[in-house]
């Protein structure tokens, strides 16, 4: 069971929502689509579930070309942000309403039912109505219904945006034994780093409408494929700053310098972009082995056990995410720390030329 898109796009108005995308997606995989608010991720998915033609390319379902084929003909679930159950049904009537619809036999509906509120862990509120349930209760009976379905691809958008925070990590812990459980092809969007990584499987990362990369998860994170792909897997995006390598010296500038060791040894000589992600800055201590950069303080965040720095480094600005609560006057000199093996560097037109070495040895 595979879902394959071959060159698909999508324009509106003249307006190009998705740039022509290959993507193949496997049987019993959980598949994130990462990227800001207006990357392409709903439209990517509303293709997948034929809710949109696509302007050009295919469409393949088990290899079948399901391009022109309605949704209501296709074995797809999508769930929203928004908790769509039916107020005035009952949980378990909630949960069974697209059996209903399809004409299945009343004992059959009655055990896929009781089956998936048992997965959802909600077979003790069938007889509730949705009102009546916290917020992830009401998350998990719009997931449940769609589901119980027997769907071979659930589309997920931005499913947990609107909860809080207790339920956001209740439901991202569960979400992944759902899908091992169900043997669907999920694809989940979202706009949080951090949610990508916990949910794990495979990561397509999109900006303006592209697919930058597409991987397994943890890969795309250590290895992103250029500097759109880094920004987006990193939340603040990753910082940048400018470097050049001579021989087996690289120098960032105002004297800062390193040794071009590893895979940096072979890069040609030339002038390069570092990049560095928010937490591996720090505020310089005593370890001999770190960069140390001059940077001004902008301004500080207090999140409680951490603190974003926004920095002037030159003409470059930084953002650092220390922990600890630190109350630092703005305008304040500071020297700024980072440990040369969490570096990437990158081309000058934005290309991976040498992965951070942590990400090596990872």
């Amino acid at each position: 069971m595979t879902l394959e898109l071959k060159g698909v796009s999508r324009s509106v108005e003249g307006s190009v929502h998705l740039h022509p995308t290959d993507l193949t997606l496997q049987k019993g995989t959980m598949n994130v689509l990462l990227g800001p608010t207006l990357a392409g991720k709903t439209s990517l998915m509303r293709v997948m579930a034929g809710l949109d033609q696509p302007t050009t390319g295919r469409v393949f379902w088990e290899g079948r070309d399901v391009t022109g084929m309605r949704v209501q003909d296709r074995r797809v679930a999508m769930v929203y942000q928004q908790f769509i159950n039916y107020p005035a049904m009952s949980v378990y009537d909630n949960i069974a309403s697209p059996l209903r619809i399809q004409g299945v036999a009343a004992a059959e509906i009655d055990a896929r039912v009781r089956e998936t509120a048992a997965m959802m862990k909600l077979d003790a509120m069938l007889t509730r109505k949705p009102l009546e349930l916290s917020g992830g209760q009401q998350q998990r009976c719009a997931l449940a219904r769609a589901l119980v379905k027997g769907a071979g691809l659930v589309l997920l958008d931005e499913p947990l945006a609107n909860l809080d925070y207790k339920l956001r990590e209740e439901l991202r812990v569960e979400i992944p034994r759902i899908f091992e459980a169900s043997g669907a092809i999920f694809v989940y969007a979202t706009t949080e780093p951090e949610e990508a990584l916990l949910l794990g499987g495979h990561t397509a990362t999109l900006w303006q409408g592209r697919v930058t990369q597409f991987g397994p998860t943890a890969e795309v994170y250590r290895r992103p494929a250029d500097m759109t792909t880094a920004r987006v897997f990193s939340d603040p995006p990753m910082n940048f700053t400018t470097v050049t390598k001579q021989g087996h010296r690289l120098s960032f500038g105002a004297g800062v310098h390193a040794p071009a060791e590893g895979a940096l040894a072979a890069l040609p000589d030339g002038r390069y972009l570092a990049g560095f992600r928010p937490n591996h800055l720090e505020l310089a201590g005593h370890s001999g082995s770190a960069l140390h950069f001059p940077c001004t303080l902008r301004g500080t965040e207090i999140t409680g056990a951490e603190t974003f720095l926004h920095l002037t480094h030159g003409s470059e600005q930084w953002v650092g995410l220390i922990h600890g609560v630190h109350s630092l006057p703005a305008g304040s000199a500071v020297t700024c720390a980072l440990d040369p093996r969490f570096a990437y560097i990158f081309t000058e037109d934005g290309q991976l030329a040498a992965p951070a070495s942590y990400a090596v040895a990872a």
